[in-house]
């Protein structure tokens, strides 16, 4: 297995429509100034957060319980910022849609800007197969609230391509989360 460079990245994303929408440079600037970079980096692609947020909060005093999820548990926000209130995390999801090659497996990763700032990003791996908008999930470990940015670069994910085809993918399992659309809360 090996990872895969900025050149491989591109040829996908053409080919196969792996990253959509796609861009092919590392975007830094906006009109507005400095931004969070997101695109193609050396050794990976930094994707963008969308301005669709579900922020947790327990003021209906639910128990979290990814077998029985109770989605009262967060406050939808379409914003350009989300405020993360202290101690407690966000769900988002990526500006970026996803179709992983068969043979590749992909490993999300924060970007420092964030986690610099006691924000850590959690995505579980892309298996081989799936398909989708990628949920992602922000915690705030400080005891002040904290900002994220809408449609600008949050997370850092790279590929690793096998040098054989795996027996069973997501797709063939029918994973549960497949071609997911928009922010996706657990499933049991």
């Amino acid at each position: 297995m090996s990872i895969k460079s900025d050149k491989w990245i591109r040829r996908m994303a053409g080919e196969t429509g792996m990253i959509e929408p796609f861009e092919p440079g590392q975007m830094r600037e906006a009109e507005h100034g400095r931004m969070i970079s997101y695109g193609t980096s050396s050794y990976g692609y930094d994707v963008r957060c969308a301005d669709e947020f579900k922020i947790f909060t327990n003021i209906n005093s639910a128990v979290v319980d990814p077998k029985n999820f109770d989605d009262s548990s967060f406050v939808d926000v379409k914003s350009d910022v989300c405020i993360i209130p202290p101690n407690s995390f966000a769900l988002a999801r990526t500006v970026e849609y996803f179709r992983i090659p068969r043979s590749v497996l992909t490993i999300c990763l924060g970007k420092s800007t964030y986690a610099r700032c006691g924000i850590i990003v959690n995505v579980t791996p892309l298996e081989p197969e799936w398909e989708g908008h990628v949920t992602l999930e922000f915690s705030n470990t400080t005891p002040l609230p904290a900002k994220i940015y809408a449609n600008e670069g949050v997370a850092q994910m790279l590929f690793f391509e096998s040098d054989e085809m795996c027996e069973t993918s997501y797709r063939d399992r029918g994973g549960k989360y497949q071609k997911q659309r928009g922010v996706t809360l657990p499933k049991a």
